[in-house]
């Protein structure tokens, strides 16, 4: 079990994890074992805790994503947590690598986003119109090679696939986002979009607190990242 959770903090109010692409923030209709699971298992065993372990769900990110996940170990935590995200008091910064350089290297990027249900996609307009909302990131780039570019990307918003959709609508997808345009899949069905860290003040001790996630064991990703750490 432990070759399957790399955690990057733990306490007696958070723990957070790196979480790989392909793994389940937490359980859903696939019955596919979940971080939620592991983590429980994982703790129950460490603490040597009776019965069913309290760990609550922060925040989430799509499966083929990988980074940071955070988790509240308690009650308080879990209010206080989902308090901070609900009133922006948590910065959040994502890595992507991307095979077509943007238009302009260093931007803010504000579109209407509508979800479609049925194939578990956004859709970015450049005007509001009915059933949209707006989202807002900003992005610039820091890293290139010969062939991909890597954009640092903090959100304003936390809509549905909102940093692949909105890339996409500058024609800059995601490396391996079939779903969002990008004309090849990565090897091992993940795609490269990675979120990097987040910064906030603890909720218990309320004292500043910045977790970093390392970047997916790919050459790719340590070439394109190693200035960067």
């Amino acid at each position: 079990m432990s070759r399957e959770l790399d955690i990057v903090f733990e306490d007696n109010h958070l723990i957070a994890v790196n979480k790989k692409s392909g793994q389940l923030v937490q359980g859903d209709r696939t019955g596919d074992v979940s971080l939620v699971q592991l983590l429980k298992q994982y703790i129950g065993h460490k603490y040597k805790k009776p019965g069913d372990v309290f760990l609550g769900v922060v925040h989430r990110l799509d499966r083929p994503v990988s980074g940071l996940v955070v988790y509240a170990r308690t009650s308080k935590a879990l209010t206080r947590m989902n308090e901070l995200f609900r009133e922006k008091q948590i910065q959040k910064t994502y890595w992507s690598i991307v095979k077509e350089m943007p238009a302009i290297e260093e931007a803010t990027l504000i579109h209407h986003l509508v979800k479609n249900e049925s194939q578990n996609k956004s859709h970015a307009h450049e005007k509001p119109k009915s059933g949209t909302k707006e989202a807002i990131l900003d992005y610039r780039i820091i890293s290139r090679s010969d062939n991909y570019f890597l954009l640092e990307v903090h959100l304003h918003t936390g809509r549905h696939h909102q940093i692949r959709c909105q890339l996409a609508k500058i024609n800059c997808p995601v490396k391996g986002d079939l779903k969002y345009g990008f004309p090849r899949s990565n090897k091992d069905g993940s795609i490269s979009l990675h979120a990097r860290s987040l910064e906030f003040i603890h909720p218990v001790r309320k004292e500043p607190l910045i977790l970093k996630a390392p970047v997916p064991d790919d050459p790719l990703w340590k070439a394109l990242s190693s200035e960067q750490d």
